[in-house]
């Protein structure tokens, strides 16, 4: 849920990057980390597990444009995808407003791909939330690597994309694809938030 700061003006979203272990959760928010101004960001916080370098979780405040004179800013967040990290994932997922899922096109991994986005959506109606309803896009990760190792994006859209979403092919570790499917993601939420889906918008329509 959208969070609304009266004294300075700001509403928070919150952005969940989701998929099974090492897709590159983590790397997508390193690059990005990596490439956003210091002005512009808050202080990354991790926290490592003994069994993967996967973040628990992380924050990364990015202004995006304004709604209703109200800046907006997004915390960037991880999940471990490892399947014993199972409430782990359902805490951070709360009071998401969007969700990235970030696959991985290797061609073993399409099984933890599926079962990953099956348990997204389980683990949103858990919260009693409609999946359908959730600001979410796709990224194809790892689609650097030699042909005969990946599943090609079209591949992977026919398997994983059924809600027909937005759908990137990307190489985290060195950029491609990493900030086009964040300003897809951010504009999907945006755009709900300025429609009026969440709770923030009244609040902030009142102090039109």
């Amino acid at each position: 849920m959208s969070l609304v700061n009266y004294a300075t003006r700001e509403i928070t979203c919150k952005i969940v990057y989701y998929g099974p272990g090492r897709s590159g959760k983590t790397t997508n928010l390193h690059y990005i980390y990596g490439q956003v101004p210091d002005d512009r960001k808050g202080r990354m916080v991790s926290l490592a597990t003994q069994t993967d370098r996967t973040l628990f979780f992380d924050f990364l405040p990015l202004d995006l444009g304004t709604i209703s004179g109200f800046t907006t800013k997004f915390q960037l967040y991880t999940v471990p995808g490892q399947v014993y990290y199972a409430t782990t994932r359902k805490l951070v997922l709360q009071g998401a407003d969007g969700v990235v899922f970030v696959a991985d096109s290797q061609s073993h991994q399409l099984e933890e791909n599926i079962e990953s986005l099956q348990d997204l959506h389980s683990n949103l109606a858990d919260q009693g939330i409609d999946a359908r309803g959730m600001p979410l896009v796709l990224q194809y990760n790892k689609q650097d690597l030699p042909r005969d190792l990946i599943l090609g994006s079209d591949f992977l859209s026919d398997a994983l994309n059924f809600r027909e979403v937005p759908e990137f092919s990307a190489d985290a570790l060195h950029g491609p694809g990493v900030f086009e499917t964040l300003r897809s993601i951010a504009e999907l939420v945006l755009k709900r938030l300025s429609n009026g889906a969440t709770d923030a918008m009244p609040m902030a329509a009142a102090a039109r």
